[in-house]
């Protein structure tokens, strides 16, 4: 089955909500044979944690073994690098699309997805912008929704998305948006902070707490009261301080190393990670409870290549932001269908980029522009007029597209054969086929 074939997210008519299959999930074998639910949600986790939608008692079964995330395209399933894997109708699954009737097999456990007739209605926020944020897509209007809603509360909100889709723009907006707007907003950067300076960044210290504490030093919390402290990249926080800042967060007082005296702080705290911290935890780096105390409202910011749509009102809005007054003209529609052609790993970030050189340079950066033809030497083609990442990528897609038209020959066409000798995923392996151009009629195998 394609994923044309499969249930689908799809716009409800006046395009102001979202309409997407209730699931039934039973359990065929296990520990838990016979159990069934029937979840209104279209992101559904499955393991022996407490907070799965479907928990199971099964001891070969992970805490967060998998995900399935319905999508425009279908119900895609996501294992959480489970110690069993997960397997879709006997084939192990790293990533791809679950047919409706399928049969997922996590450790000695058997589970059957049931997609229902009865759908769910989700309402989409009629404006195309939140604080600093734009987008005319209805994944990313979804997202304004939830977005203005979590504002108005004060509870802590766990931003999830890639590198470059905006994650510290959402979390700005959100306090911007929120009643604490006339408090502080304070950034700590977890990647950037070293390991030996992480609880005094964040809790302070008094004088002499150790060697160079010349002077007392409030911390982030500290300064952000009557505010919002957003932790950028908290997957990055050491293991050995995650159990001080669950503490913090449950009791709302911290205490400064080197004092003894707890301070009450009135924080709301909103994190951001580029990696799905359930993987983390299954690795056991990253604390379960954290994680719980962070997750209670969850925000996703999908990538740039699940909403193409949004990328001609982006690259319009990079293009009046870059001309600086100056008469630039319009983004020709040939560059902008090269644009929604490319895959665009680093996002945003990544068109904002391309738009700016395209403005000053009147050219597309290397890895937006078309496919160009390849040597017939094989040798490395290198352009320096462009960024180390640009050239990096487009040296990447070279590959990537050589890899796999001689794979298609070598396996006279036939994708699970590919796939097979490939060591990924069918559904990535069609993917990956598809983006490059190199699927001609139906495939084989």
């Amino acid at each position: 089955m394609s994923p044309s074939d499969l249930p689908t997210v799809t716009l409800a008519s006046g395009t102001q909500t979202l309409a997407f299959p209730k699931v039934r999930l039973k359990v065929l074998k296990g520990p838990d044979k016979g159990t069934a639910v029937t979840l209104d949600r279209d992101e559904i986790l499955i393991g022996s944690a407490e907070g799965a939608h479907l928990k199971l008692t099964d001891p070969t079964v992970s805490r967060n073994h998998c995900v399935i995330r319905l999508t425009p395209k279908g119900p895609l399933l996501r294992d959480l690098g489970s110690t069993n894997g997960t397997r879709v109708e006997g084939v192990e699954l790293r990533e791809g699309y679950v047919p409706p009737g399928a049969c997922l097999e996590l450790g000695n456990t058997r589970v059957r997805f049931e997609p229902l007739d009865e759908s769910v209605q989700i309402p989409l926020a009629q404006s195309e912008r939140f604080g600093r944020l734009l987008g005319r897509s209805a994944a990313m209007r979804r997202l304004f929704a939830q977005a203005g809603n979590v504002a108005a509360s004060n509870v802590t909100v766990l931003i999830e998305g890639e590198t470059g889709t905006g994650k510290d723009a959402l979390a700005e907006s959100i306090h911007q948006a929120s009643p604490r707007a006339n408090g502080p907003l304070v950034v700590v950067d977890c990647g950037a902070v070293p390991p030996n300076l992480f609880e005094s960044e964040l809790f302070g210290h008094e004088k002499g707490a150790f060697t160079g504490a010349d002077r007392a030093r409030a911390g982030a919390f500290e300064e952000a009261d009557g505010g919002t402290l957003f932790l950028d990249e908290i997957g990055e926080l050491p293991l050995l301080l995650q159990p001080k800042l669950l503490r913090v967060l449950e009791a709302r007082e911290v205490r400064r190393l080197g004092s003894v005296q707890p301070r009450k702080i009135d924080v709301r705290v909103v994190a951001a990670t580029n990696r799905d911290l359930r993987e983390e935890v299954n690795r056991g780096t990253f604390r379960q409870d954290l994680y719980y105390r962070l997750e209670v409202m969850r925000l996703r910011v999908p990538p740039l290549r699940e909403r193409p749509e949004d990328i001609p009102v982006l690259a319009e809005h990079f293009r009046r932001l870059a001309r600086s007054g100056a008469d630039v003209p319009a983004i020709s529609e040939e560059a902008l269908r090269t644009f929604q052609a490319h895959p665009w790993p680093g996002n945003v970030r990544e068109l904002r980029n391309a738009v700016e050189r395209l403005v000053v340079l009147q050219e597309l950066p290397l890895a937006a522009q078309a496919p160009a033809s390849e040597p017939a030497n094989g040798e490395i083609c290198i352009d320096v007029k462009v960024p180390f990442k640009d050239a990096k990528n487009a040296l990447t897609e070279a590959f990537e597209r050589r890899y796999l038209k001689a794979m298609l020959e070598a396996t006279c066409g036939n994708i699970s054969e590919a796939a097979r000798r490939a060591g990924i995923d069918r559904v990535y392996l069609l993917k990956l086929l598809g983006r490059y151009g190199l699927r001609k009629g139906p495939a084989t195998g």
